[in-house]
């Protein structure tokens, strides 16, 4: 697409960012404080340069996306932080009691004060969700109806259930939420029936398109917007936010470094989301893989400015929402930072 073209089509744009703060501990030495302490950096940058929002995982036992306690850390973000949202990437809802994550996420959008999107799924990962006690193969059942009583229990006062998982008398969670819409509820599902169901709803979307495909992205959004346009007024502040990894190169020589970077990163990813999850007193192995750097760099936004922008203009012409960067795979603390202001300076500036 000629660059002429680009920026006529960003003039007009309406497309957020957002950074994932995904901690990466390739190192025990590097100690757990400063991963922490480097996420927390990158919020307050990312809020002072106007970013939308940032994210957070939930994942346990393991040293990749680690996290077990995503809405403490927003909690403390928000107290770091002025105005930029914070949301769950995502809270995993089978490894939780609804009866008692419905008032942790209250009280979280409170302590917030009402930034939170709090992002739920069912599980990702074999390794950690089956050493939690909870089958994969149960995560979908599982996963439905604990969304059902966690609406519930957000909406409604003395809540009975009688279900599968979940059977209890009737009881109120306490404090009530703030207003009918919070916390606000973001939904991570890809299949774009699914998409359209849980916008139906009144859930945020959150997804991503499998290596980049664009036509899966085209179905994607416009399962969205059906269910917006069935929802009418209702549905008018419903949001889909699309998740990729990437990062802001300057050179050709650059963007190769970041390339291997993320080859490392996935060799240890795959390992435990489509692997054998061998992992060893929480270090994930790092194994093999059969794409070549180049290959994963096709599906992944790794790129320099002016690619950034063309690639990113797609989006804003399909109406996204908010994109999500993962720029967070083993790179230097000092080399994030200054990414994320690069791409503040250099690419957001063609979308406000």
């Amino acid at each position: 697409m000629p660059w002429s073209n680009v920026q006529e089509l960003c003039e007009d744009g309406r497309v957020k960012f957002s950074i994932q703060l995904s901690a990466d501990y390739p190192d025990k030495s590097y100690g757990g404080d400063r991963v922490y302490a480097d996420m927390i950096e990158q919020a307050v940058l990312a809020d002072r340069l106007g970013y939308d929002a940032v994210g957070l995982t939930e994942h346990h036992l393991i040293n990749c996306l680690m996290n077990p306690a995503p809405l403490q850390f927003a909690v403390k973000i928000a107290a770091h932080t002025k105005q930029i949202k914070i949301m769950t990437s995502v809270v995993v809802l089978p490894l939780h009691d609804m009866r008692i994550l419905a008032g942790e996420l209250v009280v979280a959008d409170i302590f917030t004060e009402g930034r939170l999107l709090a992002g739920v799924g069912r599980g990702a990962f074999p390794f950690e969700m089956e050493r939690l006690g909870v089958p994969m193969d149960e995560t979908r059942e599982r996963f439905d109806e604990s969304l059902d009583v966690l609406e519930a229990l957000l909406t409604q006062e003395e809540v009975s259930w009688n279900g599968q998982y979940y059977q209890f008398e009737p009881l109120t969670i306490m404090p009530r939420p703030v207003a009918p819409d919070r916390p606000q509820i973001m939904m991570a599902v890809m299949n774009p029936a699914g998409i359209e169901a849980s916008t139906k709803r009144g859930f945020h979307i959150q997804t991503t398109a499998l290596s980049g495909n664009h036509q899966m992205l085209v179905d994607q959004v416009t399962a969205h917007k059906t269910a917006k346009t069935a929802l009418g007024a209702d549905g008018e502040h419903l949001t889909i936010s699309l998740s990729r990894v990437g990062y802001l190169a300057e050179s050709a020589a650059d963007r190769q470094r970041y390339l291997d970077a993320a080859q490392s990163y996935y060799s240890r990813f795959d390992n435990v989301y489509t692997g054998p999850g061998l992992v060893d007193a929480g270090m994930i192995r790092t194994l093999p893989r059969t794409q070549t750097a180049e290959e994963l760099g096709e599906s992944l936004l790794i790129c320099t400015a002016d690619e950034m922008v063309e690639k990113l203009a797609v989006y804003d012409e399909l109406d996204v929402d908010r994109v999500i960067i993962n720029a967070n795979f083993g790179l230097p603390q000092s080399e994030t930072l200054e990414m994320i202001e690069r791409f503040a300076e250099d690419v957001m500036v063609h979308f406000s």
